[in-house]
């Protein structure tokens, strides 16, 4: 048991598939887990294992931001041995050739600061997937005949940025997409030698101001779950 996690030893899998939204992990346990069972809810955030294709499987929200996926992969690494985790979530589209519904798969991840930064000594760390994960993910997208993307995105620490300058210079830079949590998970993971990986779904774009509606949004996020089980394989 840690601060953030009530789950005793041995109910954590070593592999964690990780939505921000509790109620997403809730979701897609039910849906894709055999015997899925609650193992954690501290503060909200729910956690639940079962077994996927005889492999032990925890979904476990991860919060908002990356001050929050650093507590839950900090805690999830070091204190229940977890190996692998691979977030699940949506992401806004930065580049015209990335339409609403596709899928990216984030090979790397930029962002102005996570809170490993101050650890760095002020090196400039290039945080990067697990190429096994990668790899795998990439495939079953494929094979899916999924639109899948692979390439750098962008982790924000801000929800409401008004640097409307970043946008350009990132896209200038072929950055996808952005979001909020995985710069920071990958860090993590490479401290202590864990995979790490984020397949996303396009759920709005920065340059057309499209957004998918709420039904859609569930549809691509079961995209998402398929394909990071099947990364697993």
């Amino acid at each position: 048991m840690t601060p953030h996690i009530r789950a005793a030893k041995g109910e954590i899998a070593e592999t964690v598939l990780m939505p921000g939204d509790p109620l997403r992990a809730k979701w897609a346990a039910e849906r894709f887990l055999i015997d899925a069972r609650l193992v954690t809810d501290v503060r909200g955030m729910l956690g639940f294992t079962g077994t996927h294709k005889g492999r032990a499987v925890t979904i476990m929200g991860s919060g908002m931001g990356m001050p929050s996926m650093s507590i839950y992969a900090n805690e999830l690494i070091n204190s229940y041995g977890a190996r692998r985790l691979i977030r699940i979530g949506s992401c806004g589209g930065m580049q015209p050739h990335v339409k609403l519904r596709d899928l990216v798969i984030a090979q790397t991840a930029s962002s102005l600061s996570t809170p490993s930064s101050g650890m760095m000594h002020g090196l400039n760390f290039a945080p990067a997937a697990s190429w096994a994960l990668l790899e795998s993910a990439a495939r079953a997208a494929i094979a899916a005949k999924m639109p899948v993307h692979i390439g750098g995105i962008y982790s924000s620490d801000t929800f409401y940025d008004e640097r409307k300058d970043h946008e350009e210079i990132l896209r200038r830079h072929g950055v996808l997409a952005v979001e909020m949590e995985t710069a920071e998970l990958y860090m993590v993971a490479a401290r202590y030698g864990a995979q790490a990986l984020a397949v996303l779904t396009v759920s709005d774009h920065l340059q057309t101001g499209e957004s998918l509606p709420a039904i859609e949004r569930e549809r691509g996020f079961a995209q998402m779950v398929e394909v990071a089980l099947a990364a697993l394989d």
